[in-house]
């Protein structure tokens, strides 16, 4: 039943952006792209450039078709990493696309990687009933994330009959039969398990290559992403890239929000992207998200700073739908009270996430967000009880005394 709503809800996604490209007047052209050439056409008074460029497409059915044009978006996305000492066969052995795929439940799920994706799919298989064990090659549980929450968030998802394992090395993963030997090293020596099912979720890689012509000196790192600039200006003039191609974190918003940038400037219009406001979500139940600074980063660049923390325990809107686990954490400059970081854990944190992207994007301090209004009974209130216990005064919940 779930992959039949999976591939009704894909199919009506899909259909809606094929009906917005009919009504924008927008050509689809299904089939592979490679940027064969580019030449200047001529040079205007003002000693700027147009450039033509050329597209070679190879079609579905094998014909290539060719296209001059002006400007060009790269956005190729990413792909799932693999492991060579794990190799996928799409059955027992699974990358995270193939894991959305299962004709049934796993009865013992194993997941190599405990970021954002193991996580994810995880907390999906443990609750429609798989006995899920995660390996972590790191000794840190999210390290990129404040580690106050994810300390919180371990605690939760472990209670939860997740079986998280950190400093854990992957030795290699072999089907047998029916089902999948892995074999791994922790502090405790080496160890094999069996599993009905796989999944690796190790991380993603961008899908840069076979981009244009060698000649065409489109610069691309060594980690395989497009070098662009502030305004995802590739080395080749008029080629931007956007999404999970680029610098910075693989989300679909921060792509979608390039791309919007990309299409104004080449308008003639003014935007840019805030890369400092980035809001990062985990899809776990309970949801984690942040936006801004976390407090170790703070502390390694020396800034001062003040906290203020809420647990959702203490909400009333919380309490009625028994979703009282995690909290909300704002951190703030210790001078000006400026809001430089914003960690939730809880119930709807995905969408309590963007209350905080708005306050720091106009300059918000703790005071001006303890000053709001907030209605009750909501999770919100949370955010606004965070934001007064950041100078001790937080209502619901015993604190300090203020020195006010």
């Amino acid at each position: 039943m779930h992959r039949l709503i999976e591939k009704l809800l894909v199919n009506t996604l899909t259909f809606g952006i094929e009906s917005l490209f009919k009504s924008n007047k927008i050509d689809w052209i299904q089939g592979q792209a490679l940027i064969e050439s580019f030449e200047i056409q001529n040079k205007t008074t003002d000693d700027s450039t147009q450039y033509d460029k050329q597209i070679k497409v190879l079609l579905h059915n094998k014909k290539e078709q060719r296209f001059k044009t002006k400007h060009i978006i790269i956005a190729t996305g990413s792909s799932p990493v693999n492991l060579s000492i794990a190799p996928i066969d799409d059955e027992f052995i699974v990358d995270s696309t193939g894991a959305l795929a299962f004709n049934k439940v796993p009865k013992k799920l194993g997941i190599i990687g405990s970021g954002v994706i193991g996580l994810e799919l995880g907390s999906v298989w443990k609750r429609l009933g798989s006995e899920v064990t995660i390996f972590e090659a790191q000794d840190t549980f999210l390290a990129f994330a404040d580690q106050f929450v994810a300390k919180e968030s371990l605690k939760l998802f472990q209670n939860q009959g997740l079986n998280i394992n950190l400093n854990t090395r992957l030795l290699n993963a072999k089907k047998i039969k029916k089902s999948v030997q892995v074999s791994y090293t922790d502090a405790e020596g080496e160890h094999s398990e069996k599993f009905d099912k796989l999944i690796i979720a190790v991380g993603r890689k961008p899908n840069s290559e076979n981009l244009s012509n060698d000649e065409m000196g489109l610069v691309i790192d060594e980690g395989g992403f497009v070098h662009v600039n502030e305004h995802c200006q590739t080395s080749i003039p008029g080629v931007y890239a956007i999404g999970d191609v680029v610098r910075g974190p693989m989300l679909a918003h921060k792509g979608s929000e390039e791309g919007s940038m990309v299409a104004e400037l080449i308008a003639g219009r003014f935007r840019e992207v805030n890369y400092d406001l980035i809001p990062s979500v985990i899809y776990t139940h309970p949801e984690v998200a942040w936006v801004g600074k976390t407090e170790q980063a703070l502390k390694a660049a020396g800034i001062d700073y003040k906290i203020g923390t809420f647990p959702f325990a203490a909400s009333g809107r919380a309490q009625a739908l028994n979703e009282t686990p995690g909290m909300v954490k704002i951190i703030s400059d210790a001078q000006t009270d400026r809001i430089l970081g914003v960690h939730i854990l809880g119930s709807q944190a995905s969408e309590l996430i963007a209350q905080a992207v708005i306050s720091m994007e106009f300059g918000a301090s703790a005071e001006d967000i303890a000053l709001m209004m907030f209605a009750h009974p909501t999770f919100s209130e949370a955010y606004h009880e965070a934001s007064l216990a950041v100078s001790g005064r937080a209502i619901h919940i015993k604190q300090r005394k203020s020195k006010i």
